[in-house]
């Protein structure tokens, strides 16, 4: 069994392409391999530069392997269907160029869920047919991945999106065939919604293809979600913490990971505001050294 340890820009503060906050590309990649890491994710599209040539000869230089990408998009709204497709075909043409795996589909946040982040008896829900249309469209985006460019296209729920609760999850892997769409499975985003994250994994593991490592301070989430807070106000608050500190049972995760045979990626993400007093590169250093110190 091999079970291989990224990281993700995210865990920089690079959220959008064209943010102005954002870290040099080249700093995010200098850092990530300075702090023990093998493996780099892409990060919003356009954040690293779109020709393999340059990209590649930059991954060389710090020895790091390109892992796979997010299309992080508002698959909730029709009419941003342009925006969607081509946030997914890009990524995916940016992936395949560089031998990476896995092409990961994300809804965005949505201003009627926003407000309910971590509370599923309130959220909004889509009505039949939009649900459909909604699925329809997911699975586009994974047949571009998947059947144009040979990716692995799996679903990953996010806090204030449309996929965010457990339900909504196991509903839509069983409306989407498995050999189209897998997981790729947030321990912390599984937290923040709610629900015990090594129980999904347990009974999901075969469908689960990658997985995202970030942990929730348990203290922050009660308070963001009594304070309806907005999902990238509550990243400023911190709500997640260092790999270890938080909610999420790593040594119980390694486990699951372990007794299933799973091989792959694993990629630290701790998302982080760029504007505060926040030094990612100490934060991916002690998240390497805390996953090294459970046998990852």
């Amino acid at each position: 069994m091999t079970i291989r340890i990224g990281n993700a820009p995210c865990s920089w503060g690079v959220e959008f392409a064209a943010d102005p906050r954002n870290p040099p590309w080249r700093q995010v990649l200098k850092e990530c391999a300075e702090a023990g890491y093998t493996g780099i994710e892409l990060g919003p599209v356009g954040f690293m530069p779109e020709d393999p040539a340059e990209l590649g000869e930059a991954l060389s230089e710090h020895g790091l392997e390109l892992i796979g990408g997010v299309v992080f998009r508002p698959f909730h709204d029709a009419s941003k269907w342009d925006d969607v497709l081509d946030g997914a075909t890009r990524t995916a043409k940016a992936l395949a160029a560089h031998g990476a795996e896995h092409f990961v589909l994300i809804d965005s946040i949505s201003p009627r869920r926003a407000p309910t982040a971590g509370r599923a008896d309130e959220a909004e829900q889509m009505d039949a047919d939009e649900w459909r249309a909604f699925v329809q469209r997911i699975e586009t985006a994974a047949k571009i991945g998947a059947e144009e460019y040979g990716l692995t296209a799996s679903i990953h729920a996010h806090a204030g999106g449309f996929v965010d609760f457990e339900p909504e999850l196991e509903r839509l892997l069983n409306e989407v065939d498995p050999a189209l769409l897998k997981i790729c499975f947030d321990t912390g985003h599984h937290s923040y919604a709610g629900f015990d994250p090594v129980a999904f994994m347990q009974r999901h593991m075969d469908r689960i293809s990658y997985m995202h490592f970030k942990d929730i301070d348990p203290a922050v989430k009660a308070q963001v979600v009594a304070n309806r807070t907005d999902f990238y106000e509550a990243c400023g608050q911190g709500i997640f913490c260092n790999l270890g500190q938080g909610d999420v049972d790593f040594p119980a995760v390694r486990h699951v990971l372990v007794e299933s045979g799973f091989e792959g990626w694993c990629t630290v993400e701790q998302d982080c505001d760029p504007t505060l007093d926040v030094r990612p590169i100490d934060d991916a250093r002690a998240n390497r050294a805390y996953l090294g110190s459970i046998g990852f």
